[in-house]
């Protein structure tokens, strides 16, 4: 059955047919049963949609899709009016704290495991002007002095609250408030089920915007403007998901009461695998989505977060960009897309750019593949961060254009076919022992520190500075470990296990693997591009398991459409 929703002319005691539709999208998720679709018209609906149940198959779904050629929002912030000159070109309001209901964004601090704040307090609440966002300032005294700049690159917002109102300040430059569309986050979230296991869930072609979500560590629940909840088989495509206080997309875990982290981070991590072990994580049970042709953009921790939950999934052909740029707090997990044990996982055709980091892939990344993303304009860390990863997994035919491209602080990869203009970042972690799982399975099969390395490389091209610049290359020491730094795989000269390269390119000056022969030796040896790959990925040992194991891989069809 199909149930219509309309803002501009339905109302939610009429039947939900095209003629006589819903006025909000809660009301068509209450009534729709497996199988069902929800047609969005035109608006802008806000509210917080919370689907109490799911589909019961691929083929039974529940869908909630715009209406054809029209644009739907479902946006998670209230218009404000009535703004009053304060001084220093600063306006403010009052809002009612019982507009809010159970949740004030103003008054909810973030905070969380791996979360800094940089010395500063700072809320889930946002205010936007005319769609776009201000930041949080650390007092009203900044508030008033940054708007006493010239020309400021951006304009600032603080709150006050109290036990009967909110009020909040805000210096829009030379716009009337009262003549713009001014709006604040009342709603934490967007579209995101209040409890695990509401399965085989549909989101197409709607605009979502403006979440006043918490930290999402990987060790408690994620909280995403739209999340999956530890559920099984989404399909989230042709969505734009946009300003997020912090994750945009969270295809996370669930919360318990226990989630925290020890003083060894390692030990807390591992006894939330085993928890979620508890609950269910398991392939068929956990993960299967497909999040595909997405736009996400503005927020501040992550675009796609997921720790656990995105086992198994598709994440392809979306555009993930301005991720972290206001840079008032830090901490981990922020990158364009950060996830915790991808296993079997593909991350296929994203264009990832003008984020902190690309993609960081943090534990658990095996029989995962990334093949055929661009990265570019990822100005504070790497366009690809491989953390604490056993292996196997695959990334082909990707092209990194940022500064740096690479830190791999990982073992058994195999990179097949990439242009890498950036420098690799190379290190061992032998503090940390972290699992890895027996094959196509969630169970732990043991654990281990990295010693780095055991990587294969074939038919790469690698950018240099430009110049040549000898052999080797640079170490520097971040965080008690150090980490040796070249344009191409000189790097890897100094890893714990042996990296072997065949059939890479190196120009400008990037250098190669001591134990690679030059690119000619290699044709010439062989007779055919095809057979030496094939042959060396075959006896590269990548932590005992088999490619044939990597999600979407078949090392044929790989070379096949390369060469």
């Amino acid at each position: 059955m199909e149930y219509h929703v309309s803002v501009r002319t339905g109302h939610d005691d009429n039947a939900g047919t095209r003629e006589r539709p819903f006025a909000t999208v809660g009301r068509g998720s209450s009534v729709a049963q497996p199988g069902d679709t929800i047609t969005i018209h035109e608006g802008v609906y806000r509210e917080r949609v919370n689907p109490p149940r799911g589909g019961d198959s691929d083929q039974s779904r529940i869908v909630y899709r715009s209406a054809p050629g029209e644009t739907a929002v479902l946006c998670g912030s209230e218009v404000v009016r009535e703004w009053s000159r304060w001084q220093a070109g600063v306006w403010r309001a009052d809002i009612a704290n019982s507009s809010f209901g159970t949740y004030n964004p103003f008054a909810t601090v973030i905070s969380g495991d791996w979360f800094d704040s940089f010395g500063r307090t700072h809320h889930t609440g946002s205010v936007f002007v005319n769609g776009h966002w201000l930041v949080e300032a650390a007092s009203l005294d900044e508030l008033i002095e940054r708007a006493s700049e010239n020309a400021p690159a951006q304009r600032f917002w603080f709150a006050e609250v109290d036990s009967k109102r909110t009020r909040i300040y805000a210096d829009f430059g030379k716009i009337d408030p009262d003549q713009a569309l001014v709006e604040v986050t009342h709603r934490e979230t967007v579209f995101y089920p209040d409890a695990p296991g509401r399965n085989y869930i549909s989101v197409q072609g709607l605009v979502l915007r403006h979440a006043a979500t918490p930290w999402a560590p990987p060790t408690a629940e994620q909280v995403g403007l739209i999340g999956t909840h530890w559920s099984y088989g989404w399909i989230i495509e042709d969505n734009e998901i946009a300003y997020s206080r912090c994750s945009g997309l969270s295809l996370g875990k669930h919360g318990d009461e226990w989630d925290n982290t020890s003083e060894d981070s390692a030990e807390g991590y591992v006894s939330t695998i085993e928890r979620a072990l508890e609950r269910d994580w398991a392939f068929g049970r956990i993960g299967h989505h497909q999040v595909r042709g997405n736009v996400i953009h503005h927020c501040e921790q992550a675009g796609i977060v997921g720790s656990l939950g995105a086992i198994d999934s598709i994440i392809e052909h979306n555009e993930v960009s301005y991720i972290h740029v206001h840079r008032r707090f830090g901490g981990a997990e922020q990158a364009g897309i950060k996830l915790h044990a991808p296993l079997h996982s593909v991350i296929r055709g994203n264009r990832i750019h003008h984020t902190n980091r690309g993609l960081w892939l943090d534990w658990m990344t095996q029989g995962t593949r990334v093949t055929g993303n661009l990265f570019y304009a990822n100005d504070l860390d790497e366009d690809l961060f491989l953390e604490v990863n056993h292996g196997p997994y695959l990334v082909d035919n990707n092209t990194f254009l940022s500064q740096k491209a690479i830190r791999d602080m990982s073992e058994g990869g195999a990179f097949l076919f990439n242009y890498v203009a950036g420098v690799i970042q190379v290190s061992s972690e032998p503090r940390r022992s972290t699992p890895w799982m027996e094959a196509e399975s969630t169970t732990i099969a043991s654990l281990a520190p990295i010693s780095g390395g055991d990587n294969h490389f074939h038919g790469n091209t690698f950018v240099g500075p430009g110049m040549h610049t000898g052999s080797g290359g640079a170490t520097e020491a971040h965080h008690g470990r150090t980490w040796h730094i070249s344009h191409g795989l000189s790097c890897y000269d100094e890893a714990g296990f042996a990296t072997t390269g065949s059939s890479n390119r190196y120009v400008d000056g990037a250098q190669r693997l001591q134990s690679e022969r030059p690119i000619e030796q290699s044709l010439n040896q062989t007779g055919t591009r095809e057979r030496v790959a094939l042959a060396e990925l075959g006896s590269t040992r990548v932590s005992g398991l088999p490619f044939s194991g990597i999600a979407g891989s078949d090392d044929g069809v790989i070379l096949r459409e390369w060469w």
